[in-house]
């Protein structure tokens, strides 16, 4: 195990080199929290307000979640070109995005449960969560790395929104297609719910006091595992009923 402030200077020179680095693992999750934040004040990502776009997500209802803020210069819309961006490695995730409608605070987020937290989302949207990594290890770094690491994010791309309504998620079809190859998923998504996710999320994105303002966003978790893109592919995920997204790589 390796401390915070190791964690940080590997991050932050990954990032500003554009090469990856050898993996370091800080202690405990909360350690990991602690080099998210601080890497993000480093690189100036958000200056003085809370971060805008996060990702939440975990394998099942039973286990721990996690949460990453998203640097705003990788979330792009939907039809982006992102053969320019220096990727590592195109690990592609089928997701839907929810957006608050209302600011949210501390005292609001600890009373919050699944079954009442969707009455704060105004907007849900396809997205798709590209999964890259500052490590050299990627997928064989530890856990704890990778969370540090933003939980391996690399670009965040946003269908357009559509007004928040019920869904039978178990029904949910959604379709991904990466170059020629084609994929179909139903209600495929590890938590059955996307918005399961928003109580652990908003405890975690208001834990320093702050306050989530109207419009922030978080995506939700992946409905295909995680798929594989090359340099050139075009990348295209829709769920029927609510919409699509697509980007070139």
């Amino acid at each position: 195990m390796s401390s915070i402030e190791e964690t940080v200077r590997a991050l932050v020179q990954a990032h500003r080199s554009g090469a990856t680095v050898s993996a370091v693992t800080p202690p405990d999750a909360e350690a990991a929290y602690a080099v998210q934040e601080r890497v993000a004040r480093e690189l100036g990502w958000f200056g003085d307000a809370p971060a805008r776009h996060w990702k939440s997500g975990g394998p099942a209802r039973h286990l721990p979640l996690t949460h990453a803020p998203l640097p705003p210069r990788g979330v792009w819309p939907s039809g982006h070109d992102a053969r320019a961006w220096p990727f590592h490695w195109r690990g592609i995730e089928a997701e839907i995005a929810l957006r608050l409608g209302r600011e949210v605070d501390a005292a609001l987020a600890q009373r919050l449960e699944p079954a009442t937290a969707t009455a704060l989302v105004d907007a849900l949207c396809v997205s798709i969560e590209v999964v890259d990594s500052r490590w050299t290890e990627a997928r064989e770094a530890s856990a704890l790395a990778r969370l540090a690491d933003l939980q391996s994010h690399g670009a965040l791309v946003l269908g357009a929104w559509q007004p928040f309504a019920p869904h039978d998620w178990a029904a949910q079809v959604c379709q991904v297609r990466i170059g020629a190859a084609e994929h179909r998923f139903v209600g495929t998504h590890s938590l059955a719910d996307p918005a399961f996710v928003l109580p652990d999320w908003l405890r975690h994105a208001t834990r320093d006091g702050r306050t989530l303002p109207a419009g922030s966003v978080v995506t939700t978790g992946t409905w295909c595992g995680l798929l594989f893109a090359n340099a050139g592919d075009a990348v295209h995920v829709g769920f029927d009923g609510i919409g699509h997204a697509d980007l070139q790589l």
